[in-house]
């Protein structure tokens, strides 16, 4: 029987739609409109959300406004930080800037060059229209420097993947929609991507997705790999392979424990214990062990199997690895059991 959640769960808006409400406010302000306790954007397919402000301040040709970001029930690290846009004139045009806490750009391969504030382009977008409505309804110059803040943000970018994207000193302003979506897989797999992407403009022809801390640490430590090779693959193998199918890599290393590894070798694509299972009959069948078509976990079956059951799980998730790639990617695959040691090599 399937279990009916106890509520709908909220959506949230990203630090691209707070940074342009932001912004908003802080333009009303700098152009003598108001003081606003409330703003409302558009968002890109058009939904209106109204923020409220909890900052503002002025001075002598610029004006700052903020907001803190509300990321409803999606576990988001930036929840509850306050997103902090200030405005003054520029030399020409809508000029972005990296205030306190958001991150620059140092390594090729993301969709905004190195040396540029991490301010994605739909955010950019989303701001620069802005700006000239507000400037066109106000009858006044669009030519605006944007200062975007996190404060805190340099602490809590060491929870996300810019570290490892070479985006120093902060988070990035993110949102292709201006809408989180409450534990929605795209936004992991997105990163996983931009991961992906950043690896290969820096010429690295080895990287390694495993699912979780401990077999990453062995992973990298096996094969003395730097951080911009890792990929947090968590439970979307399928979402990294597929999309390293399309943008291919000379080799690839896929680890994890003996659970997540013994569902990839079966299939699974999506190895959330929610969404995949270990089919212990089929295991069974497939060691010649009928006793385990009784147990509860794959550990289990390990321990009455051995090193049999290992083996086959490494060979046969490279073979899953190998059948979505092509055929100039190399793949080999390590599984660990859960004190870290490597119990399972193949392709190596």
């Amino acid at each position: 029987m399937s279990r009916t959640p106890a509520k709908e769960l909220r959506r949230g808006w990203t630090t691209g739609a707070c940074a342009t409400a932001a912004v908003r406010a802080a333009l009303m302000m700098l152009w003598g409109e108001a003081v606003p306790a409330k703003v409302r954007i558009t968002l890109p397919k058009g939904e209106t959300p109204e923020f409220e402000i909890a900052h503002v301040r002025q001075g002598d040709g610029w004006a700052e406004a903020g907001i803190v970001k509300d990321a409803g029930d999606d576990p988001d690290v930036t929840h509850g930080a306050m997103v902090i846009a200030r405005v003054t004139a520029s030399a020409g045009g809508v000029v972005f800037r990296a205030g306190d806490g958001v991150g620059r750009v140092t390594m090729p391969g993301l969709p905004i060059p190195p040396g540029e504030p991490a301010i994605n382009p739909v955010p950019r977008q989303m701001m620069t229209a802005t700006v000239q409505d507000m400037a066109e309804r106000l009858g006044e110059n669009p030519d605006i420097e944007i200062t975007v803040s996190i404060p805190g943000g340099q602490a809590l970018a060491q929870k996300t993947w810019n570290p490892r994207l070479g985006i120093k000193g902060g988070l990035s302003i993110l949102g292709t929609t201006g809408i989180v979506r409450p534990f929605s897989c795209a936004a992991w797999i997105a990163s996983i991507h931009r991961g992906i992407d950043v690896a290969r403009s820096n010429g690295l022809d080895h990287l390694a997705g495993c699912t979780g801390a401990t077999s990453e640490k062995v992973v990298q430590e096996l094969y003395d790999l730097p951080d911009v090779a890792m990929l947090d693959m968590g439970d979307f193998a399928g979402g990294l392979l597929k999309y390293l199918a399309k943008h291919p890599v000379p080799r690839i290393t896929i680890g994890g424990g003996i659970g997540k590894m013994t569902k990839l070798a079966q299939g699974a694509r999506d190895l959330h214990s929610g969404r995949s299972q270990v089919d212990f009959e089929r295991l069974a069948e497939t060691l010649g062990e009928p006793e385990v078509r009784y147990m509860n976990t794959a550990l289990q079956a390990y321990e009455i199997v051995g090193d049999r059951m290992a083996d086959w799980v490494a060979s046969a998730a490279r073979e899953r690895v190998r059948n979505m790639l092509p055929d100039e990617v190399s793949a080999d695959t390590v599984v660990i059991d859960r004190a870290g040691t490597i119990i399972a090599r193949a392709g190596a």
